[in-house]
């Protein structure tokens, strides 16, 4: 799994989207499972918690690592959770990103429409894993045909799906 941060700008282009994945540290499980699925989609993705230069010890690293994510992404996607609402720090790289690049948020089965602090109520919401797919293909534009296979057979047979303890399915 690569993210954009470790790219080299001469060696890959910005011609492709990056979504850059903000999440509450205590959500990271959650995160990283809707993480590896947006890059199984096609779409690179930056996510912290795969940025081996980050040194979580000081606050300094982590705000420049986390700030380069932000310049080096096309697209923000914020997890919504009861954690979610007391960080620190989604609130600000929403407004560092703000005005960058393209911002939604994802709400996780736990989380209820209504609850949504008002800096997230300016931004696109999705909420359940047709959701995520119809953003992945239209916000984004590229999305794998495993994808939309899986979206089918998931249909079809209700089988497993690899979000399914965390989205619902059909909002």
């Amino acid at each position: 799994m690569a993210n954009r941060y470790y790219l080299n700008e001469l060696q890959y282009p910005r011609t492709g989207n990056c979504v850059f994945i903000s999440h509450q540290r205590n959500d990271k499980e959650v995160a990283k499972k809707i993480a590896d699925y947006i890059y199984k989609s096609g779409v690179d993705i930056y996510f912290d918690e795969y940025d081996r230069s980050i040194d979580r010890d000081n606050p300094q690293s982590v705000v420049n690592a986390i700030k380069e994510g932000i310049r080096r992404s096309t697209h923000m996607l914020c997890i919504l959770s009861n954690n979610a609402l007391l960080s620190k720090w989604i609130p600000w790289e929403i407004g560092y990103g703000y005005d960058r690049l393209h911002v939604a948020g994802i709400t996780v089965k736990e989380i209820a429409k209504n609850v949504l602090p008002e800096y997230l109520q300016v931004v696109p919401v999705i909420r359940g894993i047709k959701s995520l797919n119809t953003y992945l293909a239209k916000t984004i534009g590229r999305v794998e045909d495993s994808l939309i296979r899986e979206q089918k057979l998931f249909s079809a047979t209700m089988g497993n799906h690899p979000l399914d303890n965390i989205l619902d399915w059909q909002l």
